[in-house]
């Protein structure tokens, strides 16, 4: 026994040894690490010290500021709800049910409670007991209701927010999608939109823009409190395309906008029944079709767009049938002046009140994007028919209404070149009124490039 133990030992000081070095290896290696951070870093922490009630009395101690803390106010800001009424949101907010009602009534004399949305934003301030203090309602582009809770009641007050123009031009190149461009050029995106209303008649936007098409825009920009809020009149629009120049300039107080010799733009026709799509296919008299797998006439555009995309009716007329058409799915069809009729296919459904009968006007919408009946995917199928015979909608010619009288051509030909002259170089013209109801204040932005790719500086202020 005694002979086994001296042979143990030995081994277990082998194993020991090597342990406890490898421990004091770390151990050294981590003070090390701790005492060269310590050293190095250029504000060394200083010891944590001790609490002491001397030391802390002596440190917090009242101001002549530690009475006010209880009467301030911390706003707490939420959004209406889809469905959520002011009533609900003040009950919520710790009201009784009829401090909501007379809260309710207080905020009443100065906002249409109907009119509210999704989305408006609304703080509330409460008392240190948290009991609401007061309420401030914003309507977007409007203005601001504040309500405070008196002894006697509720006091409200209604701030209108400020409301200013700005005359912008704006030009630049096209390089991707219209809005792409138009943001990239510094203007808002709507812009596009209400540049594509304008051409509508002269230019289907889905597939007579190109890349490097240049454009120039005349218009009104609105702020609220100094923020961009929305877009009001546009004056003027010119856009090239393929070496032809598409204008249109707003004349007198109509609305109209006429091209650049006085003809007017609306025509009987628009170009397209959709603002934003690809054409997918063409009219054509021998077309593979994707699904019967055999050649059949195509007598209409496919315009390939998501389902629910609206289309629009292309001229006023009547409805004459609006349901089910064997392989065109839902379909509405339009009766015309002049022997026209139009016909909108594979349609998800139909838009409200459309059934055969009903009235329509150029530019309503009439049905959405779907793939119903014989279709591979969603797209419209859009066809004109001209006294009982298919024709190519894209070749369809537009008649249009009487231009500028002959005695105003001389006055719309002058306010023509002002207009142009903004566009172009920059000069804000002074026959443009001001616009109704605003603060206007012109300012041409510098944000129409030059020819030589310099930005138009403003020329001009009024």
């Amino acid at each position: 026994m005694l002979q086994r133990r001296v042979k143990l030992g030995p081994r277990v000081l082998r194993l020991i040894c090597p342990a406890g070095l490898t421990l004091l290896a770390l151990g050294l290696m981590t003070t090390t690490q701790s005492l060269e951070a310590y050293s190095s870093t250029p504000l060394p922490l200083l010891p944590t010290p001790r609490f002491h009630e001397l030391l802390a009395a002596s440190v917090i101690r009242p101001d002549a500021a530690t009475p006010r803390l209880d009467q301030a106010r911390v706003p707490v800001e939420f959004q209406l709800v889809r469905g959520e009424t002011v009533s609900e949101v003040l009950e919520r907010l710790g009201l009784e049910a009829a401090e909501a009602h007379d809260a309710t009534n207080a905020l009443a004399e100065h906002v249409n409670l109907r009119a509210l949305r999704a989305g408006n934003r609304y703080s509330a301030f409460f008392n240190p007991d948290s009991t609401l203090a007061s309420f401030e309602l914003t309507l977007e582009g409007s203005g601001r209701v504040a309500m405070s809770r008196e002894a006697d009641g509720w006091s409200t007050a209604w701030q209108p927010f400020t409301r200013t123009s700005a005359l912008r031009a704006l030009g630049g190149r096209l390089d991707g999608s219209l809005d792409v461009s138009i943001r990239a050029a510094g203007g808002p995106h709507q812009l596009a939109y209400k540049m594509a209303d304008i051409l509508q008649w002269d230019l289907d936007f889905t597939r007579d823009l190109h890349a490097g098409d240049r454009f120039e825009v005349l218009y009104e920009e609105v702020r609220v409190e100094g923020v961009v809020d929305s877009i009001g009149t546009v004056y003027a629009v010119a856009l090239e395309s393929r070496g032809r120049r598409h204008e249109a300039y707003r004349w007198n107080d109509s609305g109209v906008y006429y091209d650049g010799e006085g003809r007017p733009l609306e025509k009987m026709f628009l170009r397209s029944p959709m603002r934003y799509s690809n054409i997918t296919s063409r009219f054509s008299h021998r077309r593979f079709h994707p699904v019967l797998k055999k050649y059949r006439p195509h007598y209409g555009v496919d315009y390939g767009a998501p389902v629910g995309t609206p289309a629009r009716v292309t001229a006023n007329g009547v409805v004459a049938s609006a349901g089910w058409d064997r392989g065109g799915g839902k379909v509405v069809k339009v009766r015309h002046a002049q022997g026209y009729l139009t016909a909108y296919l594979h349609l998800s459904r139909f838009a409200k009140g459309v059934r055969a009968g009903t009235r329509v006007r150029q530019g309503d919408i009439i049905g959405y994007v779907g793939a119903t009946g014989l279709a591979t995917g969603p797209h419209l199928d859009y066809r004109v028919q001209h006294n009982s015979r298919w024709i190519d909608p894209l070749s369809l010619t537009s008649v249009r209404d009487e231009p500028i009288p002959s005695r105003q051509l001389a006055s719309f030909r002058a306010y023509r070149e002002e207009l142009r002259a903004a566009m172009a170089t920059g000069i804000a013209p002074r026959t443009l009124p001001d616009p109704a109801g605003l603060d206007t204040a012109y300012a041409l932005a510098a944000s129409a490039p030059r020819e030589d790719g310099s930005a138009l500086a403003a020329r001009r202020t009024r």
